[in-house]
């Protein structure tokens, strides 16, 4: 596979996939009720990460920076793509023209530990947001959202192969 479909394959699946979990989520809020991602706090923490700060007490409680609500759109789809890149790296160019499902399904299950253990913690809602008062309800979805993610880039996947 060439540098110029890697990127291709890479944009087009990671896009796809980040909007795919996108919708699940607004349908899961319209549905159900549960609450949008705050993107802005997101934004907040990365905007943070260039000034040598990678743990906040509450995100909530850091001052605000200029546009980190477009920081946190920006961040949350740069993630999506970039997982799309390990998932190409893993598959390879077999991959790439004959996608199954197992493969994206596993990367975007490990990639909930992103959240668990990076960003939670980072943002002050502990380990696997653990100092929230509905940790569990969050990890069920993130770990729903995160499938939905999956299997996503393997629907993506095909339709460009």
């Amino acid at each position: 596979m060439s540098i110029g479909e890697l990127l291709y394959r890479t944009l087009v699946i990671g896009i796809g996939a980040t909007v795919i979990f996108d919708l699940w989520g607004q349908l899961l809020n319209k549905a159900a009720g549960i609450p949008l991602p705050n993107w802005a706090m997101v934004g907040r923490w990365f905007a943070y990460l260039p000034r040598g700060r990678l743990h906040h007490t509450n995100i909530a409680e850091t001052p605000p920076v200029a546009n980190e609500l477009a920081i946190g759109w920006i961040a949350h789809y740069a993630v999506g793509v970039s997982f799309a890149f390990v998932t190409l790296l893993i598959g390879g160019a077999i991959w790439a023209k004959a996608p199954t499902w197992p493969l994206p399904l596993i990367v975007g299950l490990v990639t909930v530990g992103c959240g668990w253990f990076i960003l939670a913690p980072g943002m002050g809602a502990g380990i696997a947001a653990s100092k929230k008062p509905n940790a569990n309800q969050i990890r069920f979805l993130n770990v729903a959202a995160h499938t939905v993610f999956g299997f996503a880039m393997y629907f993506v996947a095909l339709a460009i192969r």
